[in-house]
């Protein structure tokens, strides 16, 4: 039927660079969707820790103070380049250890929602010292569940 309708096969099809048996594309730097997703992750990744460790290793420029009395602003770049080296920091932390006695604790560790490891003694919030707010949290997860409803007023007669 393909013959009745001259219909030819494209015979360009290459299989994914990273031979996980699926077809790639020249757009896709001959990758599969999946593959190319997965390396543009890992490339950015890859730059902004590359960033981090940039601004972490140079001196910190000062910059000369001005005459006028506003104060002066934060750029948003120094502050993404911080929090991505406090991330970096993190995940430097052996995650096999408590975070308090440096116990190993293997597959048993808990993970606080400060972002650290503790064992089974220390996994509670009174005794690791958390820096986590769950105040805050909490009202917050109130407020999103429960929102103000104000009722139209009736007009008098």
């Amino acid at each position: 039927m393909a013959e009745e309708q001259n219909w030819e096969e494209a015979n360009n099809h290459t299989l994914c660079a990273n031979n996980c048996g699926f077809f790639g594309s020249p757009t896709t730097r001959n990758l599969c969707s999946k593959c190319y997703n997965d390396n543009c992750l890992k490339e950015q990744q890859m730059s902004t820790a590359k960033i981090a460790v940039e601004n972490s290793l140079s001196p910190p420029q000062h910059q000369p103070e001005t005459s006028s009395s506003t104060p002066a602003t934060v750029s948003t770049d120094t502050l993404v380049a911080d929090s991505v080296a406090e991330l970096v920091a993190v995940k430097l932390q052996p995650r096999n250890r408590c975070g308090s006695c440096k116990r190993r604790v293997g597959l048993t560790g808990f993970t606080c929602r400060c972002g650290t490891t503790f064992c089974g003694t220390h996994r509670y919030p009174e005794q690791h010292a958390c820096t986590f707010d769950f105040k805050t949290m909490g009202k917050e997860a109130i407020a999103k569940a429960n929102p103000v409803v104000k009722a139209a007023k009736l007009e008098k007669i």
